[in-house]
């Protein structure tokens, strides 16, 4: 003897939350990649510090962090400048890369928390 059941499928409203929750995870970790370089970034008492913004495009779910200062790129790429202990060039760079297992870990706490 057959039985029957129903079935509904939730399939685009399941895909828009995961995006949500990507989105999320990807804004967290941005912002952890702020933090970090806000604790190396040279200049720590002026505007350089304080420019520095994290956001994210949830259409294409790209995280970004940047500085705007007009010396933000200068201070970043050049190595012969001397800073303060603890402050240095690249640095947004050193920390995003340092960064990479938590901020994996931030996306994938958001997407599974989506899912629930």
């Amino acid at each position: 003897m057959a039985q029957s059941f129903q079935l509904t499928w939730h399939g685009p409203a399941v895909e828009a939350e995961l995006r949500r929750g990507a989105a999320r995870g990807a804004f967290l970790a941005a912002e952890y990649v702020l933090g970090e370089a806000n604790n190396v970034v040279p200049l720590d008492e002026a505007p350089l510090m304080h420019s520095g913004t994290a956001s994210v495009d949830e259409g294409s779910l790209t995280a970004m962090v940047s500085y705007d200062t007009p010396y933000a790129v200068v201070q970043h790429e050049r190595l012969d400048y001397r800073h303060a202990p603890g402050r240095t060039a690249k640095y947004l760079e050193t920390p995003l890369n340092a960064s990479t297992a938590t901020a994996q870990a931030l996306i994938a706490a958001q997407i599974r928390r989506a899912l629930r």
